[in-house]
């Protein structure tokens, strides 16, 4: 999505650009999205305010306002199931989190209320509520918005310069380049092989579920995440990071039996999202040394609202304009936060694991993931089916020689 979004409002602008894509559009992560449109993004203010101070954790809130505004003013345009909607965050224990991000709200100003009887089959300590956000369906979106754009599918870019992509058909020359794929491809600039890891998510979808008003989430690590979509309910939970042993689906499947008992599991998904050090995407240019490459990445499960953030942003870069937001998203900011150390000893300790496979992106030793029968990645979140093929990027080639099962 944030690619389309780049193109979409580049032309927008009057601005000649081209969208290649490896294989087919919205056939990756954005076609797994949950599509929840909103400015509250978990618990992220309070850990703002602390980490970051007021004037950036307030300009993250504005940022991600214009962007759900400009997002709900397309999609209401659209025939994309688009449907205003509450998001609360609640907690089921006690207060003490929630207690501490409306202090940060209160603080910074954002609007909100408190609530604490909520239309789910459980009870709640609280939750605090967003209104006027929204959800849609992120494949008709995608559909509406890439008619008028140029778009090449099955264009893989296999190498990058200043002004060029080189892809199987030929060299393709421009005036400026977003790298718009999820996790950046180019590891000898910008370092987000350190600044950078993915976390996996799981998603089913019943039937004969009570249909829920509001878009609902645990502010708990692994709670649950709640919205209705048509005649679905969608429950989600029981993430981690990739390559790491978490429990998958089986969160999801006994909440459905224990709270809907009635409804049948129709489909089940997986998805993925890079997360950065600091809480907040890097949108800008790719690095330093390379003036004419823009990147869009670590969204923080935040995809749709942070794409339409990293269109307007970047549009402007690429225009020689000034955007408020740049500093704020800039991926050239400190590196220094805790997470810069996690993702070091994650690295080394599976760089200098004596098994194998391999991981073809850096080298380090993948983990079988049985919940989904593929080859994981604890360093930078790639996978491989069981044939060795690509599922998720950084890798970009598949394993040489992946195991027998």
């Amino acid at each position: 999505m944030a690619g389309l979004m780049c193109a979409y409002w580049l032309a927008q602008k009057g601005i000649d650009c081209a969208l290649i894509e490896e294989t087919r559009i919205m056939q990756g992560v954005s076609g797994r999205t949950t599509a929840k449109l909103t400015s509250q993004h978990g618990l992220i203010y309070g850990k703002l305010l602390q980490t970051l101070g007021a004037e950036k954790a307030k300009g993250y809130y504005v940022a991600n306002e214009e962007a759900l505004s400009a997002f709900r003013m397309l999609a209401e345009g659209a025939d994309c199931d688009f449907q205003r909607q509450s998001n609360y965050i609640y907690e089921t224990n006690s207060t003490e989190k929630l207690e501490k991000e409306m202090a940060a709200y209160e603080k910074l100003h954002i609007p909100y209320s408190w609530e604490r009887d909520l239309p789910l089959p459980f009870s709640v300590s609280g939750a605090l509520k967003f209104g006027d956000q929204g959800q849609f369906h992120p494949l008709k979106l995608a559909a509406h918005i890439a008619k008028s754009l140029k778009i090449y599918e099955n264009t893989k870019a296999l190498a990058f310069g200043d002004n060029w992509v080189e892809t199987p058909e030929g060299k393709i020359t421009a005036e400026k380049i977003i790298i718009a794929t999820h996790f950046p491809l180019i590891n000898k600039h910008g370092a987000y092989f350190l600044k950078l890891y993915q976390q996996r998510s799981y998603e089913i979808a019943l039937e004969n579920a009570e249909i829920l008003d509001g878009m609902y989430l645990d502010c708990a690590e692994n709670g649950l995440s709640l919205r209705s979509a048509g005649e679905w309910l969608l429950l989600g939970g029981g993430g981690h990071r990739t390559g790491k042993t978490g429990v998958g689906w089986a969160l999801s499947e006994m909440a459905a039996k224990k709270y809907y008992p009635g409804a049948r599991i129709v489909t089940r998904w997986a998805t993925q999202d890079c997360m950065t050090l600091d809480g907040m995407p890097y949108i800008g240019q790719y690095s330093k040394g390379t003036p004419n490459l823009y990147v869009a990445t670590g969204f923080q499960k935040w995809g749709m609202t942070a794409s339409m953030l990293a269109a307007k942003l970047l549009t402007d870069l690429v225009q020689g304009r000034e955007n408020p937001y740049a500093g704020l998203f800039s991926p050239t900011r400190s590196i220094l936060h805790k997470q810069l150390f996690l993702n070091g000893i994650e690295s080394t300790v599976n760089l200098l694991r004596p098994t194998k496979p391999r991981c073809p992106h850096l080298g380090c030793a993948l983990n079988w993931n049985a919940a989904e029968h593929s080859w994981d990645c604890p360093c930078h979140g790639s996978r491989f089916d069981v044939k060795g093929r690509v599922l998720n990027n950084p890798a970009t080639d598949d394993l040489k020689h992946p195991p027998e099962l």
